[in-house]
């Protein structure tokens, strides 16, 4: 939930989805179509399709050893569960610590080169001390726009003090009004109400929600997939 998603707006909404799926033998028998209803408007609706699909496979085969395994599960997502759940120094790098470890060493990274970053600039802390220390000086500090480099606990360390040039192309996106984006979401809401008339639906739409495994078919009729 919390992928390109605002802490509040997941806040908003975490004790009731959580009260409806506790578990993955919970979520697995609910069906994608119940869990992507839930999922409301929280967007890219595709996390819930893979969500439901993760907990259908934990319930069939058990836990994987390596989350990445499971759909919708990355690189940073498996490594940030490890450190925080299972106490494991692993460094676990998302846009925020990105941007921190970017910044104090002057240049864009890729991803493993920022991991590596992140454990020299984090030092002494590691695993889960070290995740949160970073991610909370990106988000309270060490922000996009108008960073607050007097008050940072890096400042001496760091080769930037501010942002970097290629921080405004990755800022840049599209409008969201009138977008397909949008198209998608009102179709979506749509849909979360109950089957509708396929031919009542923006048919570029219904067919990318078909193809993402988030709606489906059935005669005349569209709905949120049910498989």
């Amino acid at each position: 939930m919390l992928h390109q998603t605002q802490v509040a707006r997941v806040a908003a909404v975490w004790d009731e989805f959580i009260g409806r799926f506790p578990d993955p033998p919970t979520t697995a028998a609910a069906g994608p179509d119940a869990v992507i209803a839930a999922w409301g408007r929280l967007g890219y609706p595709r996390r819930a399709r893979r969500l439901w699909e993760a907990a259908a496979q934990i319930t069939r085969d058990g836990w994987p050893n390596d989350l990445e395994t499971l759909p919708g599960v990355g690189r940073y997502t498996a490594h940030a569960v490890a450190c925080q759940a299972d106490g494991i120094d692993v460094p676990a790098v998302e846009v925020n610590v990105r941007r921190v470890v970017e910044r104090a060493t002057g240049c864009a990274l890729t991803e493993r080169d920022a991991e590596a970053a992140s454990a020299r600039v984090g030092r002494p802390l590691q695993g889960r001390d070290r995740l949160l220390a970073l991610m909370d000086v990106g988000a309270l500090l060490c922000r996009p726009r108008v960073p607050e480099c007097g008050d940072c606990p890096l400042r001496r360390r760091c080769a930037t003090r501010g942002p970097l040039p290629h921080e405004a192309a990755r800022r840049r996106q599209p409008t969201f009004e009138g977008s397909f984006r949008q198209r998608r979401g009102e179709v979506m809401a749509r849909l979360r109400a109950g089957p509708a008339p396929a031919r009542e639906l923006d048919g570029d739409v219904l067919a990318s929600l078909v193809a993402d495994g988030l709606a489906e078919r059935a005669g005349h009729q569209a709905r949120l997939a049910r498989s």
